[in-house]
């Protein structure tokens, strides 16, 4: 109202909006901090004011030098008095003169003043010595033994201090330059003796000490800097040379090459073992004590000669394994797939075509499984790798339409991997003897072209291998036959990680672990025969013997079949728990009949249709004898009579995309028309089918 009295408003507030989210700028660092931070990166510091195992080491070092210094001194007093004795017989018969008189061939000449000469320089030493005398019994007289005590340790100081052994001097050794260490058993010089033995570096080269030697597990480690010409990779190449002059075995030494900020192409990390690493009984998988894995994290593996513990990294990538007959081939691809069994959200394929009950507890988990050598398990095979060729390209149909923030590339990541509804799980394919699938000369019809299976099968193992790992398939492969004939170039070229245990000589070794390998120095065919399970790994990942190593020597975990079935055991109670049993392993398999039959036709068969309704059992009778990749929507509706709106709706909820593609028309030409593939109608009619299977079993239970 006009007449009310005034109200005191609040008082009015100015600000402005701040966006926590915003990147805040980066703090200045203190002083403390930049002086740790120079402390630790300068090279003006001393590496054992850095790090707690060399300062350890050091204060060894240090204590041994006092427990010795006794001795070294003595031994420096007496090589001072001998080449004191050398020097003054040299001087007195006035050696260097007469060596010019000779050179100048004019001893006779000489030969007068060359005597007078001599005499003057006896009667000097003549004259020294009795004022040494007459010095020592005056000094005695006055100060008594102090005296000859305080005189004899100057003299016998003086005659260490020229006796001590110095780098360049003649007629004495060069030691590593830098700090000078002796440690119990890796002496420098016997270091250095050994590079020229095994002519690493020349007679007048030597070593730079980098990092002091130190004791590392059960052997010393030490790191050398060669000289300016030479490589590490020489070292490496060389390295059976460098053991013989050592006076070791080569599986007692390692030698590697230092890469990252902290090395060069000719800085050396050797480490020397106290005896042969590998003769100790064999160590139990860790993998018996955990509940449970996580397929992305590296599968517990092995050791390495040092005992560090060595994980094997296996998605994003494919596993090959070779050896001869009974060097543990099964055994270390049993260990890769036991960390991919312990994961419930895992989906397994096991091939044993072996035909032994080594892998018959698989079958228990596995979503495929089979084990035999005839030529039906073999296009019993060819049917999944034609399933999982459809899977894949699904998986990557379906990435393209999720938002960036679900999937940021083009790749599965661990929580797609885990939703059920994306349906795109870790998939592991495991054959073991993969050379029989890859040998197997049945004639098989594929796109109007006739191949024998194992052509078939290289063939979809390879685009597998070079496509799956971004989509989360894994292929785990062993063999006993690493040669080139068997497993095809295009394959092995693809194949990520690879270990070879022993086998029969260096091309077979070339064959598993990469061209020209043995050059680097890594052949497996000079593993020892007593050294079951142990073998050269060379990761396509990081490991814990750090992320730039090219290879190393490794004993795979023990597990025996007791503890295998223990672990498939688990996987299959992990499985029921969360719900995630499928294919074989619920009772849902294909088999071998079918597929057989489907193959001879040219293309594998689709899911049975008894456990499908319409109109889908209707469409997998339809594609059962169909070998074309691509069939068009409009046959499609025609030949079921459907509805196109309704037909699309059954796709979408199917799984399966449209796409365009191209069909021969009557005039021998090809026009593009929408379709869908059918190796994706054929995957989403048979995940159908074990979802209804499964349901069954829940209403009859």
């Amino acid at each position: 109202m006009a007449d009310s009295l005034p109200i005191k408003a609040d008082p009015v507030l100015d600000g402005e909006l701040v966006d926590d989210t915003l990147p805040q700028p980066r703090p200045r660092a203190s002083r403390r901090e930049r002086f740790v931070f120079w402390w630790v990166h300068s090279p003006r510091v001393p590496l054992w004011l850095k790090r707690r195992d060399q300062a350890r080491q050091a204060a060894k070092d240090f204590v041994v030098g006092v427990l010795r210094s006794p001795f070294w001194f003595l031994g420096a007093v007496f090589r001072g008095l001998v080449l004191g004795v050398r020097w003054w017989r040299g001087w007195v018969t006035v050696r260097d003169f007469r060596e010019a008189a000779v050179q100048a061939e004019k001893l006779a000449d000489k030969f007068g003043d060359i005597r007078v000469l001599t005499l003057f320089r006896w009667k000097v030493t003549g004259a020294v010595s009795v004022a040494s005398a007459g010095v020592v019994t005056l000094a005695d007289l006055l100060y008594g033994e102090v005296a000859l005590w305080g005189l004899g340790g100057g003299a016998a100081l003086a005659l260490a201090i020229f006796g001590r052994r110095k780098e360049g001097s003649p007629g004495r050794k060069a030691v590593l330059s830098g700090p000078r260490t002796l440690s119990w058993t890796m002496d420098p010089q016997v270091l250095v003796d050994a590079f020229r033995d095994a002519k690493l570096i020349g007679k007048d080269e030597t070593l730079r000490l980098v990092q002091r030697a130190t004791r590392m597990g059960y052997g010393w480690a030490i790191t050398v800097d060669l000289p300016a010409t030479r490589k590490a990779a020489d070292v490496i190449k060389n390295r059976e040379a460098l053991a013989s002059a050592l006076a070791v075995d080569e599986v007692q030494l390692i030698v590697e090459r230092v890469r990252g900020n902290g090395g060069h192409a000719g800085r050396v990390s050797m480490w020397v073992a106290d005896e042969d690493p590998y003769a100790a009984p064999p160590i139990r998988t860790p993998l018996l004590q955990v509940e449970r894995w996580d397929a992305w994290r590296p599968v517990p593996f092995g050791r390495d000669a040092r005992d560090r513990r060595v994980d094997l990294p296996l998605v994003w990538t494919s596993l090959l394994v070779g050896a001869i007959p009974r060097q543990g081939k099964t055994f270390a691809t049993r260990l890769a797939a036991a960390g991919l069994i312990l994961d419930p959200y895992t989906r397994l394929y096991v091939a044993d075509f072996k035909a032994g009950k080594d892998w018959d507890a698989a079958a228990q988990v596995a979503h495929r499984f089979m084990s035999g050598d005839e030529s039906a398990h073999v296009l019993a095979l060819a049917g999944w790798l034609v399933e999982l060729v459809g899977e894949v390209q699904g998986r990557y149909r379906r990435m393209r339409e999720l938002d960036d923030e679900t999937c940021p590339e083009s790749k599965v990541t661990p929580e797609m991997s885990r939703d059920r509804m994306l349906d795109m799980p870790i998939t592991a394919v495991v054959i073991d003897e993969v050379q029989v699938p890859l040998e197997d000369r049945t004639a098989v019809k594929v796109e109007g072209k006739t191949l024998t299976a194992g052509e078939y099968v290289g063939e979809l193992l390879t685009w597998l291998a070079k496509k799956g790992p971004a989509a989360g398939i894994v292929l785990a492969l062993a063999t006993q036959r690493p040669d080139s004939k068997t497993i095809p170039s295009g394959l092995r070229a693809v194949l990520g990680s690879r270990f070879a245990l022993r086998v029969m000589d260096w091309r077979d070794s070339n064959i598993v672990l990469g061209e020209q390998m043995n050059t680097r120095g890594y052949d497996s065919s000079r593993l020892l025969a007593s050294h079951k399970g142990v073998g050269i790994l060379r990761p396509d990942g990081d490991t814990q013997a750090g992320a730039d190593v090219l290879a190393l020597t490794v004993r795979t975990y023990y597990m025996p079949n007791e503890d295998w079935q223990a672990i498939c055991r688990r996987g299959r109670e992990l499985r029921e728990a969360e719900r995630t049993l499928t294919g074989h392993a619920a009772g849902s398999d294909l088999t071998i009949e079918n597929t057989v039959k489907v193959i001879d036709a040219g293309e594998p068969q689709s899911e049975s249709s008894e456990s499908l309704p319409e109109p889908l059992a209707a469409l997998a009778k339809y594609l059962a004898a169909d070998s074309r990749e691509f069939v068009p929507t409009s046959e499609l509706v025609n030949a079921l009579d459907a509805d196109p709106r309704e037909f699309a709706e059954l796709m979408n909820d199917l799984g399966c995309q449209r796409t365009r593609g191209r069909v021969p028309t009557e005039d021998g030409g090809a026009r593009q028309v929408r379709g869908y593939l059918t190796a994706e109608i054929r995957t989403g009619l048979r995940d159908r089918a074990d979802v209804s299977a499964d349901a069954g079993e829940e209403v009859s239970s």
